[in-house]
């Protein structure tokens, strides 16, 4: 109902651009041209043009063994037919998003930082949301609301400026001509300028809506995949925490991440974020889970929201699933955040294509791609290397 109601929007807005330039039918036809056009660019294309505005680095099996095998794992779970292909953002921020537009053709992209920050438990937790994401196509919406609202954006921007500029002042002309007939066209422009100054708020309203509502769906799918509310609840607590601004996202694109990826310098995540559902009461949901199915993720959010719930009847299973137990980090096999940092720190110099060498002294020399000279000497023991 929420998509209609932005496709409703676009079209009253094509409907009044025409009928203030004389001609309804052509305002419509224009305003679902452009928006089919957006559209076919957005499904066949807009996959690789985010992860490309992201600077994202696609990895295999061997780059990060663990973030792979935690996808692998996620894949099984959810029960998606093919394994999403894997990328890694070089930015400090702690955020991933996936995209695709449909489960055979998806990707889930990581920044470095959360990849540092999350031990595997948090990691499942993460990684499972976004598997939701694809699982339940919700990437597939999110982009085609995003094309929505980027049609009524630019036929408000357009239209606006060619009112005021362009029809305002032979309007005002006619309307003095023309008695009646001219009072109700700069009626039909008024109108319209109005329309076109408020569309675009409502539109991104109705966009911010429909991702809200994503959201606690995967919320609820991570902790059934994982059978462990509390890794995402831990990870969503650190995402929460963190005052890193990701670079390369914008306004179009922000509902794609598991939080908002805006954050004002210095300040930590607020719960009054517009693009997604706040933080702690995200975190508070999941650690009131008995279980780890739907209904208990329904429940958990009844409580929450005084007896509201938010997953679809048909969704609800009767049986609630365990909650698994989860060995502790620290514990064998588990990495801590400094072994995490430097792991993340040699798969980020792999990508970029550094040329790594290992001293006798224990020092590692990182040799960029443009280096041509054939030899490179060691600046803590002096040894001399070939290249």
């Amino acid at each position: 109902m929420l998509t209609i109601g932005m496709g409703a929007l676009l079209i009253l807005i094509g409907y009044l651009l025409g009928s203030a330039f004389g001609s309804a039918t052509a305002g419509l036809v224009i305003a679902l041209l452009i928006w089919a056009i957006l559209s076919l660019v957005g499904y066949f294309q807009g996959d690789s043009i985010l992860l490309s505005m992201s600077g994202a680095k696609k990895i295999g099996p061997d780059d990060h063994p663990r973030l792979y095998n935690v996808v692998e794992e996620m894949k099984i779970a959810s029960g998606l037919e093919k394994m999403p292909d894997i990328y890694i953002i070089d930015d400090p921020a702690l955020n991933a998003f996936a995209t695709g537009r449909d489960p055979n053709r998806a990707s889930v992209a990581i920044t470095s930082g959360l990849l540092q920050k999350l031990n595997r438990d948090e990691l499942q937790g993460v990684i499972g949301h976004e598997v939701s994401h694809i699982k339940h196509r919700d990437v597939l919406l999110m982009a085609m609301c995003g094309v929505l609202l980027g049609t009524i954006v630019i036929l408000a921007w357009y239209g606006s400026r060619f009112l005021i500029f362009g029809g305002a002042g032979s309007r005002r002309s006619s309307s003095s001509r023309g008695g009646g007939g001219g009072g109700a066209q700069l009626i039909i422009l008024v109108v319209a300028l109005v329309f076109m100054i408020l569309a675009p708020i409502f539109a991104q309203l109705i966009y911010f809506a429909i991702s809200r509502k994503r959201e606690y769906l995967a919320d609820a799918s991570s902790a059934l995949y994982t059978r462990y509310p509390e890794g995402l609840a831990s990870a969503l607590e650190k995402l929460g925490t963190s005052t890193g601004q990701l670079k390369s996202a914008n306004k179009a694109t922000a509902p794609m991440y598991i939080v908002n990826p805006f954050r004002q310098k210095g300040m930590q995540a607020s719960d009054l974020t517009s693009t997604h559902p706040p933080i702690s009461e995200r975190i508070r949901i999941l650690r009131a889970m008995a279980g780890a199915s739907f209904n208990d993720y329904d429940q958990a959010y009844r409580q929450v929201h005084a007896g509201k719930g938010v997953i679809p009847a048909a969704s609800l299973a009767a049986a609630t699933v365990p909650i698994k137990t989860i060995k502790l980090e620290g514990e064998a096999g588990e990495l801590n955040e400094i072994q995490r940092a430097r792991e993340t720190s040699d798969v980020m110099w792999r990508l970029s294509n550094y040329n790594t060498i290992t001293c006798d002294c224990g020092a590692k020399l990182r040799v960029p791609p443009q280096f041509t000279e054939s030899q490179i000497k060691c600046p803590r023991c002096g040894r001399t290397h070939q290249i």
